[in-house]
């Protein structure tokens, strides 16, 4: 199995600015590694978080999702992020999965933020997804879903684990850093997987303040590489399958799970 290569992105955000951040984003990408497989981009990297849907929500015609199919193709590799959807007048926040042909796949945030009005205004996906890219197998979450460890629940059976790598895009305020990092940690060792949490820096225009803390994670829970507070930074890695699976072999819990359904 080959390793995969993972580009962070850590980057502030133009607050209602999507030409702005675009922009500035596509700045950033002219430093990604050639080698790289699979950019991960912030939660709604396009407007900052939360926004007007009303406002700037796109459809699959709009500017985000053109432009994402420009940065897929120039940098041939996969990059996601999520943004506002809009899809016959209900409003998501989508994270798309965007591939170098400009075919792409999506994950609706389950966990809408009914402490931040997220849930007035956004509708929950209903839908778990696992991505494939060069023989792995990738479930993807945005920001609140951290906080659900059911929803990102690893599954083990005779066709072995279900996913290899769990990454969650966020903007997660700086006054629960101490959470985010804490739970990206849970979430590998409870899974046995990687975990790649990707935030944003910066203030706001509602004047809330976000350190970034990006990290990446092993199966054994161990911080193998996380970024510096309220810096933009974009950093690359290349995580082993090989490393992960002898992990596995040796210790594994997940035959030993309970089996259990969502509603």
């Amino acid at each position: 199995m080959s390793d995969l290569n993972i580009t962070i992105v850590q980057s502030d955000l133009h607050w209602e600015d999507i030409p702005a951040n675009l922009e500035h984003l596509a700045l950033l990408l002219e430093d990604v590694d050639p080698h790289t497989d699979l950019i991960v981009l912030p939660e709604v990297f396009n407007t900052g978080f939360p926004v007007d849907p009303e406002k700037f929500a796109e459809n699959e015609s709009g500017p985000t999702i053109q432009w994402m199919r420009e940065m897929a193709a120039r940098h041939d590799c996969v990059i996601t992020g999520s943004m506002l959807f809009d899809e016959n007048g209900k409003f998501y926040n989508r994270l798309i999965w965007m591939q170098p042909d400009g075919s792409y796949d999506h994950y609706s945030k389950r966990h809408v933020f009914t402490l931040g009005e997220e849930a007035d205004i956004i509708q929950p996906g209903q839908e778990n997804k696992i991505f494939k890219l060069k023989g792995w197998k990738i479930k993807p979450q945005v920001c609140y879903d951290l906080r659900f460890p059911v929803w990102a629940k690893n599954t083990y059976s005779d066709d072995g684990f279900e996913y290899d790598l769990l990454f969650y895009v966020a903007n997660w305020p700086a006054v629960r850093s101490f959470v985010w990092k804490h739970l990206l940690v849970a979430r590998a060792l409870e899974n046995q997987t990687y975990v790649v949490g990707v935030n944003r820096i910066g203030r706001d225009g509602l004047g809330h303040d976000y350190s970034g803390d990006s990290c990446l994670v092993n199966a054994k829970g161990q911080v193998v590489s996380d970024f510096k507070e309220n810096a933009e930074q974009l950093k690359s890695y290349s995580i082993s399958m090989d490393e992960m699976n002898a992990f596995r072999n040796k210790f594994n819990v997940g035959l030993d799970w309970d089996k259990f359904t969502i509603e």
